[in-house]
Parts: C-alpha cells; structure tokens; sequence
C-alpha cells in the first residue's frame, strides 16, 4: 500500500499531503518561476534589441527576439497554471502548440535576416554590451532551466518541460551569441555574427518540432 507524502514541520509529523494540494503547490512553483524567468527575459530583450540595433548586429537582434519569445512562453505557462487549466489536457496540449510556433516565429524571422546580412555583406559594429550580456546569460539560464524541468516533470506537463527547453536554448544561443560577438571584435569576422544567428534558427526549429509533437518530456 502506498504512502502519502507527510509535511514536516520541525521535528513534528504533520497530516499528510493530499494528492491535489501536492499538485496545488508545484502549479505554484511553475508559475513563481515563470514570473522569474519573465523578468529576466524582460531586461535581457531591452538590452540585446537595444543594443543589436545599434551595431547592426542580426545575431543580438535575434537573441532579444528569442527572449521576447520566451515571454510568450512564460505567459503561457502561467495561463495554463491558473483557474485550475493545468489538469485540463486540451489547455495543456494548446500551450505546448503555442510554445512550438513562437519557436518557428523566432527561426523564420533570424533565418531570414542572416541570410540578408550575409548576401549584402554587411559588417555590424562591435558590441561589448551584447558580449556582456551573452557571458553573463550561458552560465546562469541552465539553472533556471533546471529548476522549470524538474517542476514540468513531477506535473507531467509536457508544455512546462518545452517552456524549460526554451530557457536551456537560450543558454546554448548564449554561447553561439558569445562566439560570433567575440570573433567579430577581436578577429574582424563579421560573418560570425550572422552565421551564430543562424545557428539560433537552426535549434529553434528543432525544439519547435519536438515541442508540436509533445516530445519534450521525452527528451530531457
């Protein structure tokens, strides 16, 4: 027979935690971190929009795109967790397509874009704000990220594991961010500024793809 959880407080036994407040709390959970996420996101797309139109640099420009996507994708979690939706497998489904074509919103858009910059020949400027803001985002999204999968995995919701990839991408986009930025100051290479870019859109599109298919929970 199995056992209910038992909350502890201190040394003493408290009553056991039912089923639905267990859930009741990790809802919470998700939604605390998706407001975390959100405001990051906030300041990290005024920062990189900011400064990629000041460079002319595609690769920001689509960094701060793909963090106003992941605010979308904040928001849909935080919908999908409130007013009691989140047992509902018609909203969860919903979400999960919701996050996948803000995923091929933001590969179509860098897509585009880099190949535009690479057929002009286009040289962006340097951008120390933008290598600030990539160094400091790598290490600290897969945190985040983590914490998102864990909750998305005890919830069973696919749409709250996708929501998480999204967070673990823009760590990886962090770094190709990083290396086209650095090797565009230091070695005069504007092309690795689009061709990180289109690295973006290459992994966007395939999270989107996994996400419509509710792959998610499977692979992380």
């Amino acid at each position: 027979m199995s056992e209910t959880p038992l909350l502890q407080i201190g040394s003493a036994r408290a009553v056991p935690e039912s089923a639905a407040a267990a859930r009741s709390r990790l809802e919470r959970r998700a939604r605390l971190l998706a407001h975390i996420g959100n405001g990051w996101h906030l300041v990290e797309a005024a920062i990189a929009l900011a400064a990629g139109i000041v460079a002319g640099s595609v690769a920001l420009e689509g960094f701060g795109i793909d963090s106003s996507v992941e605010l979308l994708a904040g928001g849909v979690i935080v919908w999908l967790f409130t007013n009691g939706r989140g047992s509902s497998v018609a909203a969860e489904r919903r979400a999960q397509q919701v996050i996948a074509v803000s995923f091929f919103l933001l590969a179509a858009y860098v897509t585009v874009a880099s190949i535009y910059v690479l057929a002009g020949g286009h040289h962006p400027a340097t951008s120390w704000v933008g290598i600030g803001l990539a160094a400091f985002t790598a290490p600290t999204m897969p945190l985040l990220a983590r914490a998102k999968r864990n909750v998305g995995h005890a919830l069973g919701s696919s749409a709250t594991v996708s929501e998480a990839s999204q967070s673990q991408l823009c760590a990886y986009l962090s770094i190709a961010l990083l290396v086209g930025l650095l090797a565009n100051a230091l070695a005069g290479w504007w092309w690795a500024d689009p061709a990180a870019a289109l690295v973006i859109g290459a992994v966007a599109v395939k999270e989107g793809r996994d996400s419509w298919r509710g792959d998610s929970c499977d692979c992380c």
